[in-house]
């Protein structure tokens, strides 16, 4: 992945997919959000959120717009929506954050946590900002006050995990992630493109996929593993040998992608 689009991979990671499957880390925060479409839905309904300014408030329309890619016309409806409102502030830094504007995006997110200091949206999402960053305690420290506030959650311990990796907290990284896969299995599939945050050494960058290997191996995603190995063999971390020992990876020893792996490395 080129390097412009992996400055803004975390926040790809918790954002697009409160957008597009309605995680309650983010997204679906308001008790009346409005129409949105979905497969089957009748020509009527598509026609009212294909034109949210018919729905009955700002907000509304905003998460029509939101739903819709439309990032600057969900900004100015959100604008039009009641300034004190934690939930919308938050939405705002989201549509902002997806137009790459992370200044806007921060303002935003402290807005919203000025209203509501438990907003675990607002927190997770400020984290996500400061992530991309390379502001890592700061955003440690978001990921740790939402987890209080909701500890169970998958995808604050993902992100969390992620965040500990880009630290070079390796251990403590992985031991989130299981916690996340713990707790949904299948979180690494829900989040549309498991990556992680490019660092700034290539060997870093093999250390960070190494555990990603790790943690897609639990989702049960082993071609994607193999992909994650194949990637830190290239960047120097992993060696065969260290593979071969590593029991995390005995699911995938039966697999002739694996095998070839690690044929093309030198196989000990």
């Amino acid at each position: 992945m080129r390097s412009s689009n992996n400055r803004c991979m975390l926040t790809a990671i918790a954002v697009i997919s409160a957008l597009l499957s309605a995680s309650p880390e983010l997204f679906a925060q308001s008790s009346d959000s409005g129409p949105i479409q979905v497969p089957g839905e009748t020509t009527e309904t598509q026609t009212e959120a294909a034109h949210p300014d018919l729905q009955s408030s700002p907000e509304d329309a905003g998460d029509a717009y939101m739903v819709h890619q439309r990032y600057q016309a969900a900004i100015e409806a959100y604008q039009k929506a009641s300034p004190d409102s934690a939930s919308v502030q938050n939405k705002m830094g989201i549509a902002y954050q997806m137009m790459f504007s992370p200044g806007d995006a921060t303002r935003c997110y402290k807005a919203s946590l000025k209203l509501n200091p438990k907003n675990v949206h607002a927190l997770n999402n400020l984290g996500t900002i400061y992530d991309s960053q390379h502001q890592f305690a700061e955003a440690e420290r978001m990921y740790r006050k939402a987890l209080k506030l909701t500890p169970n959650s998958a995808v604050l311990r993902k992100n969390l995990g992620t965040n500990l990796l880009a630290q070079h907290k390796y251990e403590q990284g992985w031991e989130f992630y299981k916690a996340a896969l713990a707790e949904d299995p299948h979180i690494f599939d829900n989040h549309i493109n498991p990556h992680v945050e490019n660092p700034g050494t290539v060997r870093e960058r093999g250390a960070m996929n190494y555990y990603m290997a790790r943690g897609c191996v639990r989702a049960g995603e082993n071609d994607r593993a193999i992909d994650y190995l194949r990637k830190s063999l290239n960047d120097g971390f992993a060696n065969p040998r260290k593979i071969v020992a590593d029991n995390e990876f005995a699911v995938l020893r039966g697999s002739p992608a694996f095998q070839n792996l690690l044929a093309a490395q030198g196989n000990p």
